[in-house]
């Protein structure tokens, strides 16, 4: 396991090399340089997790001293990696799926032009996910933070030369720099109050310092909680994710499968012993879940574009993270996380294929009857699509899913249940909407299929890691995370089990009723005054960006225009113009003309007299 600061060590590496060639290689060398570099890394970590599994460390840890940052008066953070059951859960996902991200790219990117900045941008984007993850001291993950939260504005803004583009990116960074600053007060308060912010010092110096609900430690969770709302795209640091859809395909597909999207869940599950001292606050990670995860499907089910419903799809599935979070479901948190890389890797991946073959086209009613001319992007769809509803016993998203319910229910916060089964039920309709839509109906665009392993590879793996498959990889987190409460099952279970299968089987339907065929009743609905009102109110995400423009943007652009000229200095500067002006008035009496003095000079003297007379009346 010494091996292990390699993982980030080779995506570093592939980065410099690419970043300092200044565009200079070919395709194909930059291909192998940008995949070669996460491939090397997946090689790595695949030996750390071998050898994790089979030869386990003392304890259960293993803590990689790199050298020392620096020492002053007494804190002395160490660069150094942690490798527990949930890091090498987080590593396996990251360079694993973010490998298979890497290959397709290198066919979806071929002829664009800034082919190698892109892949310099996401090799820096792993080796910052790699840096998070691994880190043993929230000063690092707080690093590794920032740099996703780079290198997402980089990937986003990819195409920059189209404005649009570069606001999304800029709309990104800004939002989930709001999140950061919370975050960066919630560490202050931690080393404050304990004097460390090494994770695991902090898991135990915090019971033995704090009481449950004491103040500090209700801030200090509340702060490390809007950090996770801002990178995870939830409720009310959400509206984002959908605009992030303007970078590449495959950038979707990192943010939303193997990176960004999935560090705010990861930082409420490193720092639990924190947020189990304040119930209050892990009541509110699970509700921020759960309210997201409705409003988000609901949002889905009106959008045309096929990324926009993916992105909305992935803001629900990660409120589901949050609502397992909230009701103490670690373990199934985490589990979820990891079948919702492979199944949303897959789905985004698909959607690429899609819209090279459709010429770039993103409108899924100007596509149909791809199904014949794509069979490889149907099948990945319909499996991708499957699991992401949840259909029972055969995805793996239905083992991962019906853990959080179970949970939900065990917990006895039934209202988060409720919103769970509301969820599954939009997730299906919304799915199998966007496949009946984008595949089957008229043909209306002519679609190319693509080629070449870097084209078919992925989508093949990918395909059976969301089956059952995928969901036989059980996270190592025996011992690292607390036990769940519902961890015994029985009757209730199996129950719970029968009705979410049965919800998820009756979107579909629903789906298929409204959505195949000739659409009339979808369309009559639509075209009624409260189907246009509901329409373009989910269509805009509830307005959100509509509602933060009026109370945020503009009287921040206002002050910003009544301050661009600085009103302080503006003041200040009047004495010397009017020192000036006074000056520039006094030099016009020095005409050098002595009919000019006379007559000066007289009329000074009326003034004079004329004064004293009026004094001695």
């Amino acid at each position: 396991m010494n091996l292990l600061f390699l993982t980030f060590v080779f995506p570093l590496i592939g980065f410099l090399l690419l970043s300092f060639s200044r565009g200079r290689f070919s395709e194909n060398l930059s291909a192998l340089i940008g995949v070669g570099s996460i491939g090397l890394s997946a090689i790595v970590a695949a030996y750390v997790i071998w050898q994790f599994n089979v030869a386990p460390p003392e304890g259960g840890v293993y803590t990689q001293v790199l050298w020392r940052w620096m020492s002053v008066e007494g804190f002395q953070p160490n660069f150094a990696l942690y490798l527990d059951g949930l890091s090498v859960t987080m590593l396996g996902v990251v360079v694993g799926v973010g490998f298979l991200i890497h290959l397709f790219a290198s066919w979806y990117m071929r002829g664009e032009a800034g082919y190698s900045r892109f892949f310099s941008y996401t090799n820096l984007f792993i080796a910052s996910m790699l840096f998070l993850i691994l880190g043993d001291n929230l000063l690092f993950i707080y690093f590794g933070w920032e740099g996703v939260g780079l290198c997402s504005y980089l990937l986003i803004g990819f195409y920059y030369s189209n404005r649009n583009n570069g606001n999304a990116a800029l709309k990104a960074f800004i939002v989930t720099r709001i999140g950061d600053v919370f975050m960066a007060i919630g560490l202050f308060i931690l080393f404050q109050q304990l004097g460390t912010l090494n994770v695991q010092e902090l898991l135990v110096k915090a019971p033995e310092h704090f009481k449950v609900g004491d103040f500090w430690i209700v801030l200090a969770t509340l702060m490390l909680l809007g950090g996770a709302v801002g990178k995870s795209a939830q409720l009310p640091l959400q509206t984002w994710l959908a605009d992030a859809m303007a970078g590449p395909t495959p950038v979707s597909a990192l943010i939303h499968a193997a990176t960004m999207v999935t560090a705010g869940v990861y930082l409420i599950a490193r720092t639990h012993g924190l947020f189990a001292l304040a119930p209050d606050i892990l009541h509110l990670v699970g509700i921020v879940g759960g309210v997201t995860l409705v409003l988000a499907g609901f949002a889905a089910l009106v959008q045309t574009d096929i990324k926009r419903i993916l992105a909305y799809s992935t803001m629900s599935q990660i409120g589901y993270m949050f609502l397992a979070l909230g009701v103490g479901a670690w373990e199934g948190a985490i589990f979820h996380l990891m079948t919702h890389a492979f199944f949303k890797a897959l789905l985004f991946l698909a959607s690429g294929a899609v819209i090279v073959a459709c010429h770039h086209e993103q409108n899924i009613f100007k596509m149909g009857g791809l199904w014949k001319k794509l069979p490889l992007a149907y099948a990945s769809f319909i499996v991708g699509g499957a699991a992401l509803a949840a259909l029972p016993l055969l995805t793996a998203g239905f083992y991962s899913k019906d853990e959080i319910l179970w949970e939900a229910f065990a917990s006895g916060n039934h209202g988060l249940l409720y919103a769970g089964l509301v969820g599954a039920f939009m997730t299906s309709l919304y799915t199998f909407r966007l496949i009946f839509i984008a595949f089957h109906g008229e043909a209306k665009t002519e679609a190319h299929a693509g080629h070449g392993i870097a084209h078919w590879l992925p989508l093949s793996v990918l395909i059976v890691l969301s089956t059952f498959v995928g969901a036989m990889i059980v996270p190592p987190l025996h011992g690292v995370l607390p036990e769940s409460v519902g961890h015994a099952g029985g009757e209730a279970k199996h129950s719970l089990e029968i009705a979410s299968g049965a919800i998820a089987l009756a979107g579909i339907l629903l789906a298929a009723l409204l959505f195949l065929g000739k659409r009339r009743f979808v369309t009559a609905i639509a075209n009624s005054g409260i189907g246009r009102l509901l329409s373009a109110w989910w269509f805009a995400a509830w307005g959100f960006d509509w509602i933060y423009d009026k109370l945020f943007v503009k009287p921040y652009l206002a002050i910003s225009h009544m301050l661009r000229k600085d009103p302080l200095d503006q003041t200040i500067g009047l004495i010397p113009r009017m020192a000036k002006g006074g000056h520039t008035a006094l030099s016009r009496t020095e005409t050098g003309q002595l009919r000019w003095y006379a007559a000066s000079m007289a009329a000074g003297a009326v003034l004079v007299i004329g004064a004293v007379v009026l004094v001695a009346v």
